[in-house]
């Protein structure tokens, strides 16, 4: 059973942070079932990892790309910008259309009734009397 430490991981992957990442990555992938390049001698998934990028058995590229996939949360689909601008050019237009040829020319959804507004501030009672003195009777 042959002894890693972290200087000898250190020589092919300088940052400790990403030596974990990749070390951690490798050795999931020993417990799923992935062959193994270097012997076992009894060690665990995470000494035998280590033991694979301290030896350069493996591809550190490839764990690097298994890594960032698996932390992305996104799927980024392959368009070219012509074909995504050429379909918000196409949105654009269909909410143009919804908003009529006068809203669409000033990019504002304007009201033609004035008077809805009118009416909806005159929201006082009929008689006259404010909402203070209704509050007063009810005390």
């Amino acid at each position: 059973m042959a002894r890693v430490t972290v200087e000898d991981c250190i020589i092919n992957v300088p940052n400790r942070f990403e030596l974990v990442l990749l070390a951690a990555k490798r050795a999931r992938e020993i417990s799923a079932g992935s062959s193994l390049s270097v012997p076992r001698d009894n060690d665990k998934n995470p000494v035998v990892a280590l033991r694979e990028i301290s030896e350069n058995t493996i591809s550190l590229e490839a764990l690097r790309e298994g890594v960032i996939k698996g932390m992305q949360r996104n799927v980024f689909i392959d368009e070219t910008e012509s074909e995504l601008d050429e379909e918000l050019q196409d949105v654009m237009q269909a909410e143009q259309g919804w908003q009529g040829p006068q809203k669409a020319e000033a990019g504002l959804i304007v009201s033609n009734d004035e008077d809805e507004f009118d009416d909806e501030d005159d929201s006082g009672s009929e008689d006259g009397d404010s909402d203070d003195n209704s509050e007063d009777e009810e005390i």
